[in-house]
C-alpha cells in the first residue's frame, strides 16, 4: 500500500482502554495491565479513503486489521472476471483471520468509506497471546465466530429466496450496529446495491426492486443509501427470525 495515500489524523490514536469498541474487539476480557501490553503491539490507526486497500489477495500475511471507524469489504475475483463479495466489516470486527493457515491472503480488503484502521502485526500478537491466556481465548473466540458466520452465509444463500436474503442482511446489519451502540433502525449503507446483490447472490435489479417493494409496504423508508426501518418485526419474520417465550430471537 502506498504510504502517501494514507491520511494522517493526529487526533485518531490507538487507545484500547478508552475505545468504545473494546467490548467487541481483542481487548475484551483483558485486565488493564494486559490491555496496555496489547496497545504496545497495535499500530496507529490509519484513516483511509474509499477504494483503498488494506491488502490484496496473494499478498503475504503479516497483520490482522480491526475496523475502528467506517467499513471494509472483502472480496475475491469471480470466474466471470468481476468480483465476488465475501463480507462487509464494521467497527470492532477483525479482518484477515482466514490468512493464518496458509500465511497469505486469499482475498482482498477494500475500504468502503473513509475509515480508521488498527493494524495488529500477527507474529507479535502470537508472542503476546502465548503469555496472556485471556488474549489467547479471545483469539479462539473470534476464529470460532468467523466459522459460524461463514456457515450462516452458506445457509442464507442456499435455502432462502430473494426477499428472505435481503431481509436477513438488513437484520444482521441492524444487530451488528446495535452491538456498537448505534441505531438499529436508522443507518447508512456504505455498500452499493450492486455490492449487496453480489454478496447475497442476487441481481442488482432484484435488490433495487426489493428495496422499493419494502418501502411501498412500509417496512422501510429508503433515501438512496439512507435506510430507516419502520417495521422491524415484519423484516425479522421475513428473515426467519421469531421471538421465543423468553423474548430472545430465534432463527428458523
Amino acid at each position: 500500500m502506498s504510504q502517501d495515500k494514507i491520511i494522517s489524523f493526529e487526533n485518531i490514536r490507538v487507545a484500547c482502554r478508552n475505545c468504545s469498541l473494546n467490548a467487541l474487539c481483542l481487548p475484551m476480557g483483558l485486565s488493564g495491565e494486559d490491555v496496555e501490553k496489547l496497545e504496545s503491539v497495535i499500530k496507529r490507526s490509519r484513516p483511509l479513503h474509499r477504494g483503498e486497500h488494506l491488502f490484496y489477495g496473494g499478498e503475504r500475511f503479516q497483520s490482522l486489521f480491526v475496523v475502528k471507524t467506517g467499513s471494509v469489504k472483502t472480496y475475491t475475483p469471480s470466474s466471470e472476471g468481476g468480483e465476488q463479495v465475501l463480507g462487509f466489516h464494521l467497527p470492532g470486527e477483525l479482518i484477515g483471520l482466514d490468512a493464518i493457515d496458509q500465511d497469505f491472503h486469499a482475498c482482498s480488503a477494500r475500504v468502503l468509506e473513509t475509515s480508521a484502521i488498527c493494524e495488529v502485526p500477527f507474529r507479535r500478537l502470537e508472542e503476546l497471546a502465548a503469555t496472556l491466556p485471556s488474549l489467547q481465548h479471545q483469539l479462539y473466540r473470534l476464529l470460532s465466530k468467523e466459522i459460524v458466520e461463514e456457515s450462516e452465509l452458506l445457509m442464507l444463500l442456499g435455502k432462502r429466496n430473494a426477499e428472505e436474503r435481503l431481509a436477513a442482511f438488513l437484520v444482521s446489519l441492524s444487530q451488528r450496529l446495535g452491538k456498537r451502540g448505534l441505531s438499529t433502525t436508522d443507518f447508512h449503507l456504505s455498500m452499493s446495491r450492486h455490492e449487496i446483490g453480489n454478496y447475497l447472490g442476487l441481481a442488482v435489479e432484484t435488490v433495487s426492486r426489493l428495496f422499493t417493494r419494502f418501502q411501498d409496504e412500509r417496512m422501510l423508508d429508503v433515501d438512496r443509501k439512507h435506510v430507516q426501518v419502520l417495521n422491524m418485526p415484519r423484516i425479522e419474520a421475513l428473515a426467519g427470525i421469531a421471538q421465543n417465550r423468553t423474548g430472545k430471537r430465534e432463527t428458523s
